[in-house]
């Protein structure tokens, strides 16, 4: 990197703090009326943030990291932080911001778990080459303004045989053919040549990540199957899904709820691009 590369990464590592302070969920917790941390809000929001989405336990799969080192990478209101600590993993979070952090370490403490989370910098991780045997980031890397630099990062710390799952959002979903399908399909020819879009405008990001007074996250890009399947090569086995899914509206008001369409709209042109990754 140059030096101003360097300082626009670190102006983006300090919007990027600000920005997730807000928890990931807020949105979620003001519509079903959490409103504080006590471990019954908790549960309740637990309950509703895997009901919308079934597929993230399964394809995450806490029970196979009983007494293994596990980083989770991009925290939120901790409800898979917690589920892969109550699965006995040797676990550690890591977010940029701080009110993830706190919320997890909360969490930890409330429900008597072992673990700990930390601040951190998915472009820098402070662990050890070889060091862990899972890495799990949902929904993190395509905020943070160098995916490869991520995916190289966490490389780097899982062990020969170690397993990452990371989620990342799809180029080519149901939302981007519906509301731009000419620059979709511009996407669609560009992408034999590799590269992820990064979305410039503040209204776009918005539709993805945005504070509840509207803030747009400050970076947000999307991704190919074909593009991370060159930037996973290093590793031995990659498999990559598709999950999840905006409501379909149809005319005069009517529309199919998203739950419905998680099994077929979902696995065709999902949202997100789920990666499980073996080093």
């Amino acid at each position: 990197m140059t030096g101003t590369a360097d300082e626009a990464q670190q102006r983006l590592d300090e919007a990027n703090a600000r920005f997730w302070d807000e928890l990931c969920g807020t949105g979620l917790a003001q519509a079903i009326g959490v409103t504080d941390r006590s471990p019954a809000s908790l549960h309740k929001f637990d309950a509703a943030y895997f009901g919308m989405y079934p597929y993230l336990l399964p394809t995450v799969r806490p029970e196979e990291m009983a007494g293994k080192a596990v980083l989770e990478i991009g925290l939120g209101y901790g409800s898979l932080s917690q589920k892969l600590a109550e699965a006995g993993a040797d676990y550690t979070g890591m977010d940029i911001a701080d009110g993830p952090v706190r919320m997890v370490n909360d969490r930890l403490r409330m429900a008597g778990l072992p673990g700990r989370a930390v601040r951190g910098n998915a472009l820098a991780m402070p662990f050890p080459d070889g060091s862990l045997d899972f890495l799990v980031s949902i929904g993190c890397f395509h905020h943070t303004g160098n995916v490869q630099k991520c995916l190289d990062e966490t490389h780097r710390v899982l062990r020969p045989g170690g397993t990452c799952v990371v989620m990342l959002y799809n180029k080519f979903s149901f939302r981007q053919w519906r509301r731009r399908p000419l620059a979709t399909l511009r996407e669609r020819f560009r992408d034999r040549f590799g590269g992820d879009r990064r979305l410039e405008a503040d209204a776009l990001r918005g539709e993805y990540d945005a504070h509840m007074d509207g803030t747009a996250a400050p970076e947000v890009t999307l991704h190919s199957i074909r593009e991370l399947r060159r930037r996973f090569a290093r590793f031995g086995q990659v498999e990559i899904r598709k999950q999840n899914c905006d409501p379909l509206v149809l005319v005069r008001g009517r529309y199919i709820a998203r739950e419905r369409l998680l099994g077929t709209l979902g696995r065709w042109l999902g949202l997100d691009l789920y990666v499980r990754a073996v080093k």
